[in-house]
């Protein structure tokens, strides 16, 4: 599924194949993957004639700029596009995809699959290409609803996103809204490496246990990214029912935790 590494791969390639093309036609043909009130209309009337200038992220929502059009006052911004990827969304660009396989989806190039496409003035296109329909397109997109990305936040910034609550540790690491681009994957990971029982209030955790899973969520996310996506932690491979903990050997413990299946060991994880 995409998480945090898998955007970035997607901002990546939105970066190096993407930019300074103009856009002559958009494509939207589920009305429902269009978010916010968006209409089929407004969205190649707002976009066509323009370029997308950069690309952008924050957790698991990739940003794109556009340009302006002529005409338009000096000083002025392109509208910015918002592309959220659900479970099982791939960014293409010219037939490519930036990653090749999704644990939770499909790799065969269905065309009913391309939800949004962006076709360039070369003959080229930008696609998301959703079998599920889990993800969506929203213009002006912007990251007040978010939190800090999961990728650089701070200590101080992660003591904040646990703070006093009652909440199961992983319900905090999952919400958008404290923290952003920790996905059902990485929090299993995260709270592996860290020692962490997932259910575990996260308003009790002591501030050692803080620091420790301050550096764990970031390395987790490190390693992920480097490694190529949010399915090769180190627990993935034992992360199915009958998986036993690559640590110490214990069976895993599998359960539901802030509404998502969730693997952990009971006798490390505290």
């Amino acid at each position: 599924m995409p998480e945090l590494a898998e955007v970035e791969y997607y901002r990546r390639q939105a970066e190096d194949k993407a930019l300074d093309r103009p856009i002559v036609q958009v494509l939207a043909p589920d009305a429902w993957y269009l978010k916010r009130g968006l209409t089929a209309e407004a969205v190649a009337a707002a976009l066509e004639g323009r370029s997308l200038i950069a690309a952008r992220r924050r957790g698991k929502l990739l940003l794109l700029d556009t340009s302006t059009l002529p005409g338009e006052a000096d000083g002025a911004a392109g509208p910015v596009l918002g592309l959220r990827f659900g479970m099982t969304g791939r960014l293409v660009v010219d037939g490519a995809p930036a990653v090749d396989h999704l644990r939770y989806s499909s790799s065969e190039p269905r065309p009913q699959w391309d939800r949004f496409t962006l076709r360039f003035a070369d003959g080229g296109s930008l696609a998301v290409r959703d079998p599920r329909r889990l993800g969506g397109v929203e213009l002006e997109a912007g990251t007040d609803r978010l939190g800090p990305d999961a990728l650089t936040i701070t200590p101080s910034a992660l003591d904040r996103v646990l703070g006093a609550s009652r909440a199961p540790v992983k319900a905090r690491l999952l919400d958008q809204a404290r923290i952003a681009g920790v996905g059902n994957l990485a929090a299993d990971e995260a709270l592996w490496r860290a020692g962490l029982d997932p259910a575990r209030a996260a308003g009790d955790l002591t501030p050692v246990e803080r620091r420790r899973l301050h550096r764990h969520l970031q390395a987790t996310m490190a390693d992920l990214l480097a490694g190529g996506g949010s399915h090769t932690g180190d627990l993935m491979a034992s992360r199915h029912p009958g998986g036993t903990c690559p640590r110490d050997g214990a069976p895993l413990l599998r359960r539901t935790v802030g509404g998502r299946t969730t693997f952990s060991c009971p006798v490390h994880q505290r």
